[in-house]
């Protein structure tokens, strides 16, 4: 998790890069705050975003500043704590909606909190609490998530299914019912993910496409037109992900601000 704040009154406008993850964005402003728009849908206040949201654009304004925590969550932890619907994993919805009444009361817990450590520790223990109140995701889900992750996306569906002893039937279907995502959707977004940072750090993009896997620079540069609609070059220049650098900087074993 991140907390972000913007003290200058000036909207903040920036488009979001898809991620192999859930993020919620707990809106903390004062007054309007947090405001999204995606595929021509206009919404405001905490919201969740699925791995893979398409042309979604956050930003917003508020008289004192935007403040916003922003907790991202794998697939197989919003399976247990959002229920993560298979409609969830393109999809841009109010907090409230996968939540419940109890979004309010912990948004008002979170602006409590007197300072950004404050709040780390009372969003641990909200999702903390709802975890061990919650049924967790079939084990063999997030055996095959995990080695998603630690393959960068690499792996064959079939392999993965052999490997937790179940059917691809099976596998294909169970996993996209908890995590909102097919494995091959999956996989691939893990892959795209590996690349976007290389790209990011200023790798040439054909030393990034053979690093993450792609056949050649030609399918690197298909594969960042389908998740983001934008060219390697743009997607290595994308705001977004130079934030995410600053919220979790290599040499950092904790959340930035």
């Amino acid at each position: 998790m991140a907390g972000f704040r913007q003290r200058v009154p000036a909207p903040a406008d920036i488009t979001m890069v898809a991620h192999p993850s859930f993020t919620l964005f707990v809106d903390l402003s004062e007054g309007d705050g947090l405001v999204y728009d995606a595929r021509g849908r206009r919404g405001g206040g905490s919201t969740v975003v699925g791995p893979v949201p398409g042309e979604l654009r956050v930003g917003g304004r508020a008289a004192g500043g935007i403040a916003c925590l922003q907790i991202r969550l794998s697939p197989v932890v919003a399976a247990a704590l959002l229920g993560a619907p298979a409609e969830l994993g393109t999809a841009v919805v109010p907090l409230e909606e996968v939540w419940g009444r109890d979004a309010g009361r912990a948004e008002d817990r979170l602006r409590a909190a007197v300072s950004w450590d404050e709040r780390f520790a009372v969003a641990a223990d909200l999702l903390g609490r709802r975890l061990d109140a919650r049924p967790s995701p079939d084990p063999e889900v997030a055996a095959v998530w995990w080695r998603m992750r630690a393959g960068r996306g690499r792996v064959r569906v079939d392999d993965l299914a052999q490997e937790v002893g179940w059917s691809r039937q099976r596998l294909w279907s169970r996993f996209r019912a908890q995590t909102g995502l097919t494995p091959k959707r999956a996989a691939r977004l893990v892959r795209f993910d590996h690349a976007a940072r290389l790209l990011a750090a200023g790798a040439p993009a054909a030393r990034v496409a053979a690093a993450s896997g792609y056949v050649d620079q030609s399918h690197l540069h298909r594969e960042v037109r389908a998740f983001t609609g934008a060219t390697p070059a743009a997607l290595a220049a994308a705001p977004w992900l130079a934030i995410d650098g600053t919220a979790w900087p290599a040499a950092s074993a904790g959340p930035g601000s």
